[in-house]
């Protein structure tokens, strides 16, 4: 059995990655199934960990009540975090959807256990927040995961988080990585919302390799490598 993609597998995986986006607002009254939910846990699962530790658990939350208390919590720590704002940033931010905890069907914390002793030890020597760095590439996996399963993930990274670890029940000793909100969705944007609404645009990848050492930049040489998609 040949292991090379296909042409249509190989597209597949790059539409997932140039499609995926921080879905805020659109998400619809939809339930999502508990194999396709079962299904991105599993790429989550799946996705590389330094010495194969695997540190990371996953906790669904369904439940209106609890959502209504996280969401309390987002909005207490959204008041702060628009305080470093003025003027015509902070009417942006004000207008931005920066949550959607209520509306999507599910959510899931994703926590990182830095105690966990599977891999012993292996790859942590000399940089041990490999583990966080694996945690987050298990988000990714679930994230593309998701946009192959036509479901909508967002990221909500404004919280108090101890006070969410209590509210979770999460142990002292183990780290919340991340809040997400998933569920199906109206549509899919083709430019990522932050980029649309003027907040920050997508930087040139051009400016951002580098050849040999950090010092060797060459933006006409690093445009060679990349070739216009077709979006």
């Amino acid at each position: 059995m040949s292991r090379e993609f296909s042409e249509a597998e190989r597209r597949g995986v790059y539409r997932a990655i140039y499609e995926r986006r921080d879905v805020r607002a659109d998400f619809i009254e939809k339930p999502v199934p508990d194999d396709v939910l079962g299904r991105i846990l599993d790429a989550a699962h799946h996705a590389p960990s330094v010495g194969f530790m695997q540190p990371w658990d996953f906790i669904v939350i369904r439940d209106e009540r609890v959502r209504a208390a996280v969401h309390d919590n987002f909005a207490r720590a959204n008041r702060e975090a628009s305080r470093i704002y003025s003027g015509e940033r902070l009417a942006l931010y004000a207008d931005l959807k920066l949550e959607g905890i209520l509306r999507a069907p599910v959510n899931i914390c994703v926590t990182c256990d830095r105690t966990r002793t599977r891999g012993h030890g292996l790859g942590r020597q000399s940089s041990p927040e490999t583990d966080l760095y694996s945690t987050v590439c298990a988000i990714e996996n679930l994230w593309l995961a998701a946009r192959a399963e036509s479901l909508g993930v967002g990221w909500v990274s404004i919280l108090e988080f101890e006070e969410l670890k209590s509210l979770l029940q999460i142990p002292s000793h183990v780290t919340v990585v991340a809040y997400l909100c998933a569920g199906y969705v109206s549509d899919f944007s083709p430019r990522p919302d932050l980029e649309r609404r003027g907040w920050e645009g997508r930087e040139d990848l051009a400016r951002l390799v580098h050849f040999d050492s950090w010092d060797s930049q060459d933006e006409d040489r690093a445009g060679k490598l990349f070739v216009l998609r077709n979006d």
